[in-house]
């Protein structure tokens, strides 16, 4: 499973520090362990480091922490540009570089708890699923 390539959606990643219990937080740990891929881009870490410094107080975690969290995440990741752009495509047009980070890099799959604001992103060769969905393929 080791060669499955995911986009980890920022939503994911926010629950998956906010609690320890649940699926979101087991696929931060399969990232960790290195049984799947993360795909990541300078725009994505970017919002990455945007919503968490928001909401470090609900997160219970210091700027420092933070920016160890997210170098963590970029010695991890296979780190992507993204050279085209054809947005808007998704209904939310804030999601669409998380689409082209998905087609750039060759990512299976797309993590996110908003499934339903990738709709006919299957028309590019991607997948999406919730982090329950990922876990249970990976058994």
């Amino acid at each position: 499973m080791a060669g499955l390539t995911i986009v980890l959606d920022t939503n994911v990643l926010y629950a998956g520090l906010y609690s320890s219990r649940g699926a979101s937080h087991a696929v931060l740990r399969a990232v960790q362990k290195r049984k799947v891929k993360m795909a990541l881009s300078t725009t994505l870490l970017f919002e990455y480091e945007d919503v968490l410094r928001r909401h470090r107080a609900a997160l219970r975690l210091s700027v420092g922490e933070i920016g160890e969290l997210l170098d963590s995440l970029c010695l991890l990741a296979e780190r992507q540009k993204v050279h085209f752009l054809w947005r808007p495509f998704l209904p939310d047009p804030k999601d669409d570089h998380i689409l082209e980070l998905a087609v750039a890099s060759d990512a299976d799959r797309i993590v996110t708890h908003n499934v339903r604001h990738f709709k006919d992103v299957s028309e590019f060769g991607v997948n999406v699923y919730t982090p329950r969905q990922l876990l249970e393929i990976m058994k």
